[in-house]
């Protein structure tokens, strides 16, 4: 059963900047594995008017432990002024996947 792994998703203008984020964030360990996403179209509200635009979400699994650190990763790498970074729990899994995502994680 999990304990204290997430799910993150970000979403990124392009594929080169997830690219790039999701490689650093498995290189300093604060995510097992980065899953991109392309081709998605995002509509939001920004500084009072209604965007689209095309984005490539991240899919980041980590844990609470490197969550914090993760943010604060993300948030120096990302070229938005406010990115998406939402956490999401893992309620259970693979218990195999699991002690994966664990031992291939590391808070700093």
């Amino acid at each position: 059963m999990a304990e204290n792994q997430l799910v993150t998703l970000c979403t990124c203008p392009d594929r080169e900047s997830a690219e790039r984020i999701g490689t650093v964030l498995v290189d300093e360990r604060l995510a097992a594995c980065v899953n991109l996403l392309p081709g998605l179209t995002s509509i939001y509200r920004w500084q009072g008017a209604v965007c689209r635009q095309p984005e490539c979400l991240l899919l980041i699994k980590t844990t609470a432990a490197c969550f914090q650190a993760l943010n604060a990763r993300v948030r120096s790498l990302h070229p938005y002024t406010v990115p998406e970074i939402i956490a999401l729990p893992i309620r259970d899994g693979d218990p195999d996947y699991l002690h994966w995502l664990n031992e291939n994680t590391q808070a700093p």
